[in-house]
């Protein structure tokens, strides 16, 4: 049985899924889209420090999918494991066990985005 990583294989279920959907409102996607960059966008706040509160929120909200994608986007910007596993021990430490569950999946993602990128 292959592990799920919560990664890629988690992205290559959900999009064709959004897909569908977007067809159905785009408005939504579209506004969505551009909340996302804005709030991505680097000011005070480096990308990847906004990268890791955002994963910080998906472990905290049981997202795998934004699990998933900010894992991607930490690999993106340049996060290590180090700073992945300390950001899942701050997640641990405000939620518990629920914690102790989404924080394996966060780095498990991460992980996975990070041996396709050879690192």
């Amino acid at each position: 049985m292959t592990e799920h990583t919560h990664g890629q294989e988690t992205l290559n279920e959900l999009v064709p899924l959004g897909r569908e959907l977007r067809k159905h409102i785009p408005e939504v996607y579209e506004a969505f889209a551009k909340l996302s960059v804005a709030a991505q966008k680097p000011g005070a706040l480096d990308a990847k420090t906004k990268e890791l509160i955002a994963m910080a929120f998906a472990i905290a909200s049981h997202c795998d999918g934004c699990i998933a994608s900010h894992a991607k986007g930490l690999v993106k910007h340049g996060a290590n494991e180090t700073e992945v596993a300390e950001l899942i021990g701050v997640a641990i430490q405000m939620m518990g066990g629920p914690g102790t569950v989404y924080g394996p999946r966060a780095f498990a993602a991460f992980r996975s985005f990070m041996d396709k990128q050879g690192q």
